[in-house]
């Protein structure tokens, strides 16, 4: 597929690929220091207070499903537009592997859409080769990065609380909302079994921080868009603010082909295609930032090769691609029997949990490295599309067995009894990225604007299954302290403990790594391209290990620091 190249004639100081977390937060402080900034995003506009998109506070009969996911796998009324397939644009897989990979198309990426857990990594998890012996150590420290996350704490707002847990760093709290009854007994479990259970630390606003957003009214459906702009998104929270100043100029359903150089191999800027047309176009700036997704990213430069760079932009190290690696995941949820027949009122609150359990024990005395979070869920929000589903068998296993199945007053009588009693356990943590996990490009497969598509190879390893096994133990240890009945059987090897798939948590990161070593990494300890001094990452790809936190206040805080060392380096006319 060929296209005409339309060049625009336009000089920019900064191009940015991507409106997400990295990409929001490099478009806010460069332009707020004066830049002049263009920000690419693949997808359409997105406004959660619009009501041409808005689907806030809308009941599941309103959609044409009923709420059952069609275009959007959360859902009709996620907030997402895209998901691990979307069509026109595939990816493949090698070797029988699996990898499962998530994309958000729209202003704002996928920041539109997820649970708002807002963790800081820990001293710690900048060191673990250090630790362990496994990976390697992050070319910068916590003290490093922490002046980064107290900013992006006191201009976006988190709520929690200080507990002087030293791989679980404190931060600039609002209040926090209340536990739910279902979080009260899992608090009171947790209790007995040593394990930590503290209020959670989301990015929404439960006091009014500024004039351009509202507070949280506890409706429980953030992955819809807040149409309030009480949660964060970086659309909402980071780029709106820039239009309304004019501090920007956005170009959306831009598809980004590749980043174009000049005769020195510098960075000139970058080629995309006008989706609503099919034609291509080149816009020019001094510096590009790429904060596409950690995917995305590298098959930008992998796309990108040229004379002066044939194995790809910035590739001379051939690590682009390599180290991908994402979060673990596994589950188990019950019915907690003193919970049946329990008192009906409103239990929305946020849309995510608000209490967690941060990693608590010494990995020295388990068989497994690195660690997991516990994160909740459950209780009595509004009922959804599905509730009732699988009722004879609920039905069996809470004892309401004399109207198996059933109709009219006898189904609406079971489920009274049945709903606001299930509590579910969630493990997310840590896995040790590894060299031969990697993307590349399938150079025999192109998407529907005719650029080459992703290839995926992944597998977990020993450590993952064995943490996974771990995490299963220790929800049982749980329902069990709670008396509760498992809604499934407690899965085996067979299944790697239930250790989800590849990419199904949606926390990939690791394609473009920072390092001092140019030969071993893509990028500096500042995001910049070893081989090319004007180009930068701002996505989860430079990090080395993941943590087991979700890593989208780290991108955040990377992308602060790193737009601070490109303003500082454009003064010093050194890029």
């Amino acid at each position: 597929m060929s296209f005409q190249i339309k060049a625009q004639s336009k000089l920019y100081d900064v191009c940015i690929v991507g409106s997400g977390a990295g990409g929001g937060m490099s478009a806010k402080i460069l332009a707020d220091a004066g830049l002049n900034v263009a920000v690419l995003e693949a997808g359409p506009f997105y406004d959660p207070a619009d009501p041409e998109f808005m689907t806030q506070m809308k009941w599941p009969w309103e959609s044409p499903r009923r709420g059952a996911s069609t275009t959007r796998p959360f859902g009709d009324f996620d907030a997402a537009f895209g998901g691990w397939e979307i069509e026109g644009e595939p990816y493949t897989r090698e070797d029988n592997t699996q990898f499962d990979w998530f994309r958000s198309r729209m202003l704002g990426g996928r920041t539109n859409h997820w649970g708002r857990i807002s963790l800081r990594f820990g001293p710690l998890d900048f060191k673990r080769r250090s630790i362990d012996g496994l990976g390697d150590d992050w070319p910068i420290s916590y003290d490093d990065i922490k002046p980064y996350y107290d900013k992006v704490d006191k201009l976006i707002g988190i709520f929690g609380t200080k507990e002087n847990i030293y791989n679980e760093p404190d931060g600039f709290f609002l209040p926090p909302p209340k536990p739910r009854l279902h979080e009260h007994y899992y608090m009171r479990a947790a209790g007995k079994l040593n394990i930590p259970a503290i209020p959670s630390r989301l990015s929404v606003l439960t006091q009014k921080i500024n004039n351009e957003r509202g507070v949280c009214f506890y409706c429980r459906q953030c992955n819809r868009g807040c149409n309030v702009y009480a949660d964060f998104s970086s659309g909402s929270v980071l780029i709106k603010p820039l239009l309304k100043k004019g501090n920007i100029d956005l170009y959306m359903d831009a598809m980004v082909r590749r980043v174009t150089t000049d005769q020195d191999g510098k960075a000139s800027g970058v080629s995309y295609i006008y989706k609503k047309e099919g034609k291509e176009y080149t816009l020019k700036s001094k510096v590009v930032v790429l904060a596409a997704s950690a995917c995305s990213s590298a098959r930008i430069l992998l796309n990108s090769a040229s004379d002066q760079h044939p194995n790809g932009l910035a590739n001379s190290s051939d690590h682009i691609g390599r180290y991908l690696h994402d979060s673990t995941g596994a589950s188990r949820g019950a019915i907690i029997p003193s919970l049946l027949g329990r008192k009906r009122y409103n239990e929305d609150g946020v849309g995510s949990l608000h209490v967690y359990s941060p990693w608590w024990l010494d990995n020295k005395n388990l068989d497994f490295p690195r660690g997991y979070h516990i994160e909740l869920w459950g209780g009595m929000g509004m009922p959804s599309y599905g509730l009732g589903f699988d009722l004879p068998k609920l039905q069996k296993l809470t004892g309401l067995q004399e109207r198996p199945g059933g109709y009219g007053k006898g189904l609406k009588e079971d489920m009274r009894q049945i709903y606001g009693a299930t509590l579910g356990l969630s493990g997310r943590g840590e896995s040790i990225p590894q060299y031969n996990n990697r993307c590349t490009i399938d150079e025999n497969v192109i998407d529907q604007w005719g650029i080459p598509v992703l290839k995926f190879h992944y597998q977990w390893t020993d450590h993952e299954v064995r943490q996974a096994k771990h995490m299963q133990d220790t929800f049982d240890e749980v329902i069990h302290t709670l008396q509760g009945i498992p809604l499934n059987d407690k899965p085996g090897i067979e299944t790697q403990y239930g250790l989800d798939i590849p990419g199904r948590i949606i926390h990939e990161v690791g394609t473009t790594r920072m390092g001092n070593n140019k030969k071993t990494s893509v990028v500096n300890s500042h995001c910049q391209t070893h081989d090319v001094p004007n180009l930068f990452l701002a996505d989860g790809g430079p990090f080395v290990s993941q943590a087991d936190k979700n890593p989208t206040w780290t991108i955040l805080a990377l992308a602060w620091r790193t737009s601070e060392f490109i303003i500082d380096q454009l003064k010093k006319m050194n890029i």
